[in-house]
């Protein structure tokens, strides 16, 4: 249950990320602060449930990059300044909507 938990807030967290970006360019995407941080803010949540999940849970479902989220999570907590605007927009483009539907496969299981 706990775990169905975090993913239902995984999920929400992405569907906002892709909300605010929807129909949004890179150009206006960095040129925004407030978009970036509201998008920053929310894959750093994502990354810090993703430390939340049971290890065994985890193991079971190896094809999540549960690490690397949490790991882009450190990366914005502890080095804000130096966050990569093409990578966060890559992720955001390429990852996250890939990201939902495996999330939501656990989660509608």
């Amino acid at each position: 249950m706990k775990n169905k938990i975090i993913v239902g807030k995984m999920i929400k967290y992405i569907e906002k990320i892709l909300a605010y970006t929807d129909g949004v360019s890179y150009d206006d995407f960095s040129k925004n602060s407030i978009l970036v941080e509201a998008c920053v803010f929310n894959l750093g949540q994502l990354g810090e449930l993703s430390n939340k999940t049971d290890k065994d849970f985890e193991a079971e479902n190896s094809s999540i990059p549960w690490r690397t989220m949490y790991g882009l999570r450190n990366k914005i907590v502890h080095d804000y300044e130096g966050v990569n605007l093409v990578l966060i927009w890559d992720i955001i483009k390429n990852d996250l909507p890939e990201l939902k539907n495996a999330l939501s496969d656990l989660y509608f299981e």
